[in-house]
């Protein structure tokens, strides 16, 4: 089983192997809070600006991330929610619009 599990990370620090430990499909990032900002940053690099989390507990897990990476990540704040966004969808989950990740320019752009 070992190796089965160190022969899903598909990259670095992303885990295809979470349907393994619960149901479902995803993958998960995974790494220390730099490994993991680090990570987001590339995917915000490629112009992603949502990302959907989750963690384990999850209010436990909400305040680990929002203390150790959050301060991580270039973030601003924006004046009001995006347009046609809502702050919850209908299974309860909560959505938050007021914090975006602020592109980064590159030396390409």
């Amino acid at each position: 089983m070992a190796g089965r599990r160190d022969q899903l990370e598909v990259s670095p620090n992303l885990w295809a192997g979470v349907g393994l430990v619960r149901g479902g499909a995803g993958t998960a990032l995974v790494g220390d809070p730099q490994q993991v900002a680090d990570r987001m940053k590339e995917y915000i690099d490629l112009g992603i600006d949502r990302f959907i989390l989750s963690g384990y507990p999850h209010l436990e897990e909400c305040y680990r991330f929002a203390e150790l990476v959050f301060p991580l990540l270039p973030l601003k704040a924006t004046t009001g929610k995006p347009k046609g966004s809502r702050n919850a969808v209908a299974f309860g989950e909560v959505i938050a619009n007021a914090v975006v990740p602020a592109l980064r320019q590159t030396s390409q752009s």
